[in-house]
């Protein structure tokens, strides 16, 4: 049986039904195809790319632009999952009319499937207007790194009665806002088992325990392609960038010893045409 599209109802079928949802991060054609192939039910092109593909120290520069670039790419390569853009620092912020057009341009621009936004009660006007427009929004919440600097950094959210009494609040606000699903990050595994309780529609966590109901990482995290650190709630399937700096040095070495390329990856010429070219081209 071919597999079908996946849609947000499937997603919500899932949830109902108690199936995991599976969900990574892809930034290029290639990775996407590697997922869409792996069977994942969602593939998040996450503003991540701005440390693990652009290099940037945070998630903060990144740009409109940059990732629709990277979405289109995405778009290309998965045919079958739920594709949702991540809208980047200060596009959606400032004004509700501006977030709602920059939401449209990655339906519009970039064919995603829905758009996903960090914050909690202070962003339910905003994933109203935007849910409004019928744009399928995901919301975000517990460590949001967008806003890393006013939390202090990279930390858990949620861990005193008080702070998990705020993120089911926040939760409750984006649903009853429209959103689809909420992304739970960095959040105790208890609290998010709770909400996802709680909650009409799925949970997405990562660093958020066993208890949500899907799972997302970063394809650089879990694949080893991304050393300078490793958030502790990843596991890693590979360590390609370890392989990558082996293939490179043999490579290397191949050249410098003149042992590649061999005659296996040349393209002879015959004899005769040599000959002819030798003996009347050259010598003109």
């Amino acid at each position: 049986m071919s597999r079908k599209k996946v849609t947000i109802l499937t997603l919500q079928e899932k949830k109902n039904q108690g199936e995991p949802i599976t969900m990574v991060t892809a930034y290029d054609f290639p990775s996407a195809l590697a997922a869409d192939r792996a069977g994942i039910d969602s593939v998040l092109v996450g503003d991540s790319l701005g440390m693990v593909v652009l290099g940037y120290d945070s998630t903060v520069p990144v740009t409109m632009d940059e990732m629709l670039h990277h979405c289109r790419a995405v778009r290309r390569g998965a045919q079958y999952a739920y594709l949702i853009g991540d809208m980047p620092f200060m596009s959606y912020q400032a004004d509700r009319a501006e977030a709602v057009r920059n939401a449209g341009r990655f339906l519009k621009e970039a064919d995603m499937d829905a758009v996903k936004l960090e914050g909690g009660r202070a962003m339910a006007d905003t994933v109203r207007a935007i849910s409004a427009a019928g744009i399928t929004v995901i919301g975000h919440i517990g460590l949001t790194p967008q806003s890393v600097s006013q939390l202090g950094g990279y930390r858990v959210q949620g861990r005193t009665a008080a702070d998990a009494q705020r993120l089911l609040e926040d939760a409750l606000a984006l649903q009853e806002a429209g959103a689809a699903m909420i992304v739970l990050e960095m959040t105790p595994d208890r609290v998010a088992a709770e909400l996802s309780r709680r909650l009409r529609i799925p949970t997405i966590g990562i660093g958020a325990g066993a208890g949500c109901d899907g799972q997302v990482l970063v394809l650089h995290d879990m694949l080893g392609m991304f050393d300078r650190f490793t958030p502790r709630f990843v596991k890693k399937y590979a360590d390609l960038f370890g392989q990558m700096g082996q293939a490179l040095a043999a490579y290397r070495d191949d050249v410098v010893q003149r042992r590649f390329p061999g005659p296996e990856h040349a393209f002879p010429m015959e004899d005769a045409v040599w000959e002819e070219w030798r003996d009347d081209g050259l010598t003109r």
